[in-house]
């Protein structure tokens, strides 16, 4: 990347005009009219120099719960509120990568700049994330998704009784399995496990199970909650625990783990942690 504009010859024999034309790397201009540009241009500028000196990644990131309804009006589901997935898309952003965001039914705002692509039950978010998947380099699955669904759900509400009901149940799609299995070369893969017995026993089976490339491991108390302690396992690594803090700065902390397994080379437990950003969500 060349960091130098030639020089325009009409403007040579005029010396004070070229002081007050400066041109940043990338083709941005700096302020003009003196010798140094004001503080707020050389912030402008050197964050998007920063952006241009890494790769930018197409980042596909699934958030919130599925639901998969009994009738009409009921439905199976969990507590997820998607505020996990929403901050990692969002801190992606801010790192000027692109961004799909495929959610289940949430209250947040939506993430300004992110492709966002609203689903309700599995099956739609696996058919989504597999349009998505293909021009993707990297996944990250933090959506709650129900593990079964009715195996015979009905058109009409079901009326109420004072009789026993069974409700039998199917597994529903294993969206993280097949879509790490679909992938090119190069795709990266980070799940997530939420377990609340042999925790890091059974995500580290998850993760060597499903062919991940990292897997984040959290409890159920972070489940609807503003803040997590998570740990972090990379594939052939060792366990990373991140301290008790808000969703979006661990949300910080993975997109440096994405960008290091697609290419960077600093291990995501060797540098300090980010300045804590405001949490929205």
């Amino acid at each position: 990347m060349s960091l130098v504009r030639a020089p325009d010859p009409s403007r040579a024999s005029d010396p004070s005009r070229a002081r007050k034309e400066a041109v940043a790397p990338c083709g941005l201009p700096l302020a003009t009219g003196s010798n140094s540009a004001p503080r707020t241009e050389r912030r402008r500028v050197g964050a998007a120099v920063r952006r241009c000196a890494r790769r930018r990644l197409r980042v596909l990131v699934t958030a919130g719960p599925t639901r998969e309804y009994i009738d009409p009006v009921r439905y199976i589901s969990n507590d997820s509120s998607g505020t996990m997935g929403f901050a990692l898309a969002a801190a992606a952003l801010r790192r000027g990568h692109d961004v799909t965001l495929v959610h289940g039914p949430v209250t947040l705002r939506p993430v300004r700049g992110a492709r966002a692509v609203a689903v309700v039950s599995a099956s739609e978010m696996l058919r989504a994330c597999r349009r998505a998947w293909r021009a993707c380099d990297v996944l990250v699955m933090a959506a709650a998704v129900a593990d079964y669904a009715p195996a015979h759900p009905s058109r009409t509400k079901v009326k109420q009784s004072r009789s026993q009901r069974m409700l039998e149940l199917a597994p529903t799609v294993d969206i993280l399995a097949a879509l790490s299995a679909a992938r090119r070369g190069g795709q990266k893969v980070i799940g997530f496990a939420l377990e609340d017995r042999a925790p890091r026993r059974n995500a580290q089976e998850k993760l060597e199970r499903k062919g991940l490339d990292a897997i984040v491991l959290n409890r159920p108390a972070a489940i609807g909650a503003a803040r997590s302690r998570v740990e972090i396992l990379e594939r052939g690594g060792r366990w990373v625990a991140l301290p008790m803090s808000s969703k979006a700065h661990v949300a910080a902390r993975l997109v440096a783990l994405i960008e290091k397994l697609c290419g960077g080379h600093e291990p995501v437990g060797s540098r300090p942690l980010p300045a804590r950003p405001t949490e929205t969500g």
